[in-house]
């Protein structure tokens, strides 16, 4: 038995943002929904800063949107470095 997705499986590149406060976080979602390079097909699933929790964003997207789904990593990257933001860490999945 194997623990694989299908291939078809939706995938998502996870950023964690440690130190990130609720009002810059904000301000870095507000940035993210507005910005082209992370619509449709592309999702952006957030999960707001908490105390012991950091703030996570992470852009899911089918497997035949990896490219794009590069580009609005770096995107985001270039967002994150705006607002003085350190990602601690960035999981990007295995290509199928």
């Amino acid at each position: 038995m194997t623990d694989a997705a299908p291939a078809s499986a939706p995938q998502g590149i996870a950023f964690t943002l440690d130190g990130v406060d609720e009002l810059t976080f904000a301000r870095i979602l507000r940035d993210v929904l507005h910005d082209a390079a992370f619509a449709r097909p592309l999702q952006v699933q957030a999960q707001e800063p908490r105390p012991g929790h950091p703030a996570r964003l992470t852009l899911v997207f089918a497997p035949q949107e990896r490219a794009r789904a590069v580009g609005a990593m770096q995107r985001l990257k270039t967002l994150l470095l705006r607002y003085g933001v350190q990602v601690d860490s960035v999981q990007v999945p295995a290509e199928s």
